[in-house]
């Protein structure tokens, strides 16, 4: 009993300490087990929160998806729509072929009528510009060179102003046809002048020719009386010394001498006056006329200057006999022609320039000459200084001596 007590002690022993390892292994487990929920908990509260946050995001796609399921319900058309749509796009297309095709139509049309407008253009273009050159060629002359080139240059603007192109080579053209026609113009008139001056120089000749030929009777006539009164003289003094006789002698001498210079006159067809003027009361100071004469007395030639054509007389500066006259007034054309004033007709005769200058071309052309510097001017000094009385008083005699011409003529 003993033993079975021990072996029951034992074996309560043995059992005690089996449940205890049981029981601590128990707990070993248990706890393993509660540390493997908690783990397993933790991982499910973990795939919870992943499934959760899935959950949301797949609400989120379904709500995207909702939406954008809207949008193309919305965006989507139905095929009876598709139909109809493309039954208004095949009629609007059918419009818009119709207006193109009129549209190029209008287009041609257009452009015919451009080109009808053009080629009107340029037939009136052409028609003025031909009758422009023409009117400005009928009325070109020696004179209006320099207008005539404006206006064509005119026309031509007015032409390319309203559409009508005038090439620069054609336009080059006319205006070498304006200057060659004016070229000619001046030759023409240049020969006109020229034959002119041939007749009034064959005039002058014989004109001078008669002055000599009178001359040359007035002196025969002149020599005939003075010898006829030598002859009387010496027969009365019977060959004895009188001062009556010598002063026959030495008058029928001067005669003789008077006849000869007459007659080589005559035999010096260039003979002639040069002559240099001015008239500051008509031209200003500095302008100078210079021409020649072929009059035995070249003062009638400035007093036919001064006429009624300018308000007062010339001045002579000088009067330079030359055996060549038409020479040396060329010579001085030539050298004065940069002052010449009337540029347009180089035949005129005024020249503005240097006293001096004009007196070294004769100096090397003819020889030292006597001048006059100082122009007297004197209607034009006396017509600044005269008084208002006194020109009234001027006036008032003129006045009256026309009145009384007047009243002659219609006696």
């Amino acid at each position: 009993m003993f033993y079975v007590f021990i072996f029951f002690l034992l074996g309560l022993g043995a059992g005690a300490a089996f449940a205890w390892v049981a029981s601590q292994q128990g707990r070993f487990r248990l706890k393993r087990q509660r540390e493997e929920q908690q783990a397993q908990a933790k991982r499910i509260n973990e795939s919870l929160q992943k499934i959760q946050a899935s959950q949301s995001q797949l609400e989120k796609s379904q709500l995207d998806l909702k939406v954008r399921e809207d949008q193309f319900n919305e965006r989507a058309i139905r095929y009876e729509e598709l139909q109809n749509e493309n039954a208004i796009l095949k009629r609007d297309l059918q419009n818009v072929d119709v207006n193109l095709r009129k549209l190029l139509l209008d287009r041609d049309l257009q452009h015919q009528r451009q080109e009808e407008l053009d080629q009107r253009t340029r037939d009136l273009g052409t028609r003025y510009l031909k009758e422009n050159v023409k009117w400005i060629g009928s009325s070109l002359n020696t004179n209006n060179f320099v207008a005539s080139k404006q206006r064509l240059q005119d026309v031509i603007a007015r032409c390319r102003g309203i559409g009508f192109d005038v090439p620069p080579e054609d336009e080059e053209k006319l205006i070498a046809d304006l200057k060659a026609e004016f070229e000619r113009m001046v030759r023409a008139a240049f020969e006109r002048e020229e034959q002119n001056r041939i007749k009034a120089q064959i005039r002058e000749e014989e004109r001078l020719q008669r002055e000599i030929d009178r001359e040359l009777k007035q002196l025969e006539v002149q020599r005939a009386a003075i010898r006829a009164a030598l002859e009387k003289a010496l027969a009365e003094a019977k060959d004895k010394h009188s001062e009556e006789v010598e002063q026959l002698r030495a008058r029928l001498a001067e005669a003789e001498e008077k006849s000869q210079r007459a007659m080589s006159r005559a035999q010096m067809t260039k003979s002639g006056h040069v002559y240099v003027l001015s008239n500051i009361g008509s031209f200003g100071e500095g302008v100078y006329k210079v021409g020649m004469t072929r009059r035995l007395d070249p003062q009638d030639r400035v007093r036919e200057l001064g006429d009624a054509s300018v308000p007062f007389p010339f001045d002579v500066h000088m009067m330079i006999s030359s055996n060549d006259a038409p020479a040396l007034e060329n010579a001085l054309h030539r050298a004065l022609h940069r002052g010449r004033l009337n540029k347009i007709k180089p035949r005129k005769e005024f020249f503005r320039a240097d006293l001096e200058a004009i007196r070294k071309v004769v100096l090397e052309r003819h020889g030292e000459v006597q001048y006059v510097a100082d122009p007297e001017a004197l209607q034009y000094r006396q017509s600044l200084t005269m008084s208002e009385e006194d020109s009234k008083y001027i006036e008032g005699v003129y006045d009256a001596l026309e009145d009384d011409g007047q009243a002659h003529i219609e006696e």
